[in-house]
């Protein structure tokens, strides 16, 4: 389906697209819509009302309309409560769905975008599109519409019954209408401006609280608490004056329709009392055309206000859509793949990142073999992550091709390409959960013998145990309470599990101490037998024994070979080697 999107689609054009939402609970819809109706036609009778009771009961004094009218008034307030409340129920009910549906929606889409897309906007951002804009989208769609369609069925009403009573009356009335239309049209443009820049501002204010306390250690060792605290003051500064403009364009925009239609009025009473003094209006029309005009001041006022709601609903649903327009990855391949052998192959691949001006990698070719174990060595920005990256299409190379097994990656069906493969960072991402849900995360494994021998294979079983709750207990984001070796383990037990023919060791025990990497390096020995296994080492010792070692340097694979056949040519791994080999000994004296 092709839809009018981003910055070339109009305001009612989005905002359509919004009401689309809406009517997937059209039951509910139906339901409020009825109430609605019923709410504005009790106004324009209760307004109806107004004149037997002065005619009537004041001036005729009817006993009969005496006291069968105050039964009616109380009737009539039955019947509109119940209608209110099934207005509330159903816009409620709607409402709620909706943000539902778009924050699973969204989620759904960032999971499904490029790699490289969350390099362009942080992550915080995104959690505030996920967050704040689907809550404004709710607000625009549901109690504006509410607003919307009840005052304006109210105000029809009421003018309905004005003008059967006078046509001269109302008319005079209808002056001051393109007036007060002129400055909602106003009001409704800059409504929008404010409410864009007020969720963008919105994100930024997110992202920095997340930095900053992501980094509380950094910021309190560098002192830097005064400085990172007046930054957000700042962002949340502007916010605050941003909306304090939207509240002065609504005071003033609610003021001035009030304000005309006070000079209405005046005028409305002056012509109805010439037409009472001359018999054409009864007193009780009159009374009743004032009371109308008295409750359709509060509609008109609530109709100016609500053009606020819906910009920001607007704005909000323009930031949601763009964002639901955007590529997903591609994923054209056909081929499924069960279990694959595990031959990987690097032919030719070059890869430039947006933006920069030299490759990230140059022309690369090289195979791994089943069973065997590569090595990807090189100074920090040598292109070693980002050549990880092009295997599971994290990232897509921009010529040249990788191969699993004879055939281009491209041509898997992409979840089945990720299912051959296991990836053990450096920084490992645990979830607020179990560690049995950690260890299973991704699969849909339930046998807890499965999840305890996956554990006692990566060497965690011996912490797991001393858990309050054993493989049961939670361990808060992202393992923040276990250690940096404990969290590396669940990781390990987690690929331990997962057993595909495809291992990445993504520096996997760059940040640990000694004892915690003996227990990593001894548990990845359960797991890297009869893979391919592709290993970024930073620590050179720990691949002595790799079947071969790449060495990359600005992007480019500039060696080949074993650990030793390496050091007896006398190149760049030799000098990183020798460098690390001084820097290990010079730890060690000076301890």
């Amino acid at each position: 389906m092709s839809v009018t999107t981003t910055s070339k689609a109009t305001p009612w054009q989005i905002y359509k697209r919004l009401l689309t939402y809406t009517a997937r609970h059209r039951l509910f819809l139906i339901v409020a819509f009825m109430g609605m109706i019923v709410e504005a036609l009790s106004a324009g009778y209760f307004a109806s009302l107004m004149k037997p009771i002065v005619d009537e009961t004041i001036i005729a004094r009817n006993q009969v309309m005496l006291v069968q009218l105050p039964l009616v008034i109380v009737g009539l307030f039955i019947v509109r409560g119940l209608a209110t409340l099934c207005t509330d129920y159903g816009m409620a009910r709607t409402g709620g769905s909706v943000v539902r549906d778009l924050k699973h929606e969204v989620l759904k889409k960032l999971l499904r975008l490029p790699s490289s897309r969350f390099d362009a906007e942080p992550v915080a951002v995104m959690v505030s599109r996920l967050n704040y804009d689907t809550e404004q989208v709710s607000q625009s769609a549901t109690e504006a519409i509410k607003i919307a369609v009840v005052d304006s069925l109210s105000i029809i009403v009421l003018l309905g019954w004005m003008f059967y009573n006078s046509p001269v009356v109302t008319l005079t009335m209808l002056i001051v209408a393109p007036v007060i239309a002129a400055v909602s049209a106003y009001v409704s443009r800059r409504y929008r401006m404010l409410n864009r820049k007020i969720q963008e501002g919105v994100g930024e204010v997110s992202h920095m609280a997340v930095e900053t306390l992501a980094a509380q250690q950094e910021v309190k060792i560098y002192g830097a608490q005064e400085k990172a605290s007046t930054n957000y003051l700042s962002l949340i500064n502007r916010n605050f004056r941003l909306g304090m403009k939207v509240e002065v364009t609504r005071g003033s925009a609610s003021a001035s329709v009030q304000l005309f239609a006070a000079i209405g009025l005046a005028v409305i009473l002056y012509v109805a009392g010439k037409q009472v003094a001359a018999n054409e209006l009864s007193p009780g029309g009159f009374v009743s055309i004032i009371i109308a005009m008295m409750a359709m001041l509060p509609s008109l006022k609530r109709i100016t206000n609500v053009q606020s709601a819906i910009q920001r609903g607007i704005t909000a649903a323009e930031r949601l859509f763009n964002l639901l327009d955007e590529p997903e990855e591609q994923n054209l391949g056909e081929l499924k793949l069960a279990r694959a052998q595990g031959l990987v192959e690097f032919r030719d691949v070059s890869v430039r990142y947006n933006g920069k001006e030299s490759n990230a990698l140059n022309n690369v070719s090289f195979i791994a073999r089943p069973g065997t174990v590569t090595a990807i060595v090189g100074r920090s920005g040598s292109g070693k992550s980002t050549l990880i990256r092009l295997l599971p299409r994290f990232y897509e190379a921009d010529t040249g091709d990788v191969l699993i097994d004879g055939q281009s990656i491209k041509n898997y069906l992409i979840e089945d390409l990720r299912n051959q493969i296991a990836l053990v960072g450096q920084k490992v991402m645990l979830f607020d959960d179990t560690v049995a849900a950690n260890i299973a995360y991704g699969s849909d494994m339930h046998d807890e013998k499965r999840l305890i021998e996956a554990a006692d294979a990566a060497n965690a079983s011996e912490f797991i145990n001393k858990l309050p709750d054993g493989i049961q207990t939670r361990i808060g984001e992202n393992g923040s309470l276990l250690s940096g070796g404990q969290r590396q383990r669940i990781a390990i037990a987690r690929a331990i599990l997962k057993d595909a023919p495809i291992l990445i060791l993504d520096e996997a025990t760059a940040a640990l101490d000694n004892e915690s990497e003996r227990l990593v390096q001894d548990a990845l020995h359960h797991l890297i037998p009869d893979k391919t296994t592709l290993v970024i080492a930073h620590r050179l010792s720990t691949i002595e024994h790799a079947d071969q070692v790449l060495v990359f340097d600005e992007g480019h694979l500039v060696e080949q070979g074993t650990h030793q056949e390496l050091l007896k040519k006398n190149g760049v791994y030799a000098h990183l080697h020798s460098m690390q080999f001084r820097d290990g000994s010079r730890h060690e004296s000076k301890a």
